[in-house]
């Protein structure tokens, strides 16, 4: 895989619940992060007192964002859909490399804003069950 524009990394929530997905705004900044959470299962019997690991913890994914709105709607989707606790399905696409879908909540919503600047948004999606992956 070669080098990619970061600007060319989308993102997508289906806003209807249907499987319709549209880009909701310009991000400028992005980074998403998997974790899995360890399960240590180390005992007195465990070879050297090394500590051992349950091959089994609990998924996360999050991204993390920064923009500008392309228009009022997709303000107002973002917005309502944090003030409502809303779980949608959204897609992240990373050019030649695949798409991740599945469920997300907004944990965090900013704005921000210079005197002669426009108005900018830094987001937080928390991943709210399984994610999917489909390779390019």
């Amino acid at each position: 895989m070669s080098a990619q524009k970061g600007k060319d990394m989308l993102l997508k929530v289906d806003t209807d619940g249907g499987g319709t997905f549209i880009s909701l705004a310009g991000l400028r900044a992005r980074t998403l992060s998997f974790n899995t959470e360890t399960v240590d299962i180390t005992s007195s019997e465990s070879a050297g007192q090394w500590r051992e690991l349950l091959s089994c913890g609990v998924k996360t994914a999050r991204l993390s964002g920064s923009g500008i709105f392309k228009d009022q709607q997709s303000d107002e989707t973002l917005r309502g859909y944090f003030f409502n606790g809303t779980l949608r399905d959204w897609q992240i696409i990373i050019p030649d490399f695949g798409t991740l879908e599945g469920p997300f909540q907004i944990s965090g919503f900013e704005y921000a804003g210079n005197h002669n600047g426009e108005i900018t948004f830094e987001l937080t999606l928390e991943s709210a069950g399984a994610i999917s992956f489909t390779a390019l």
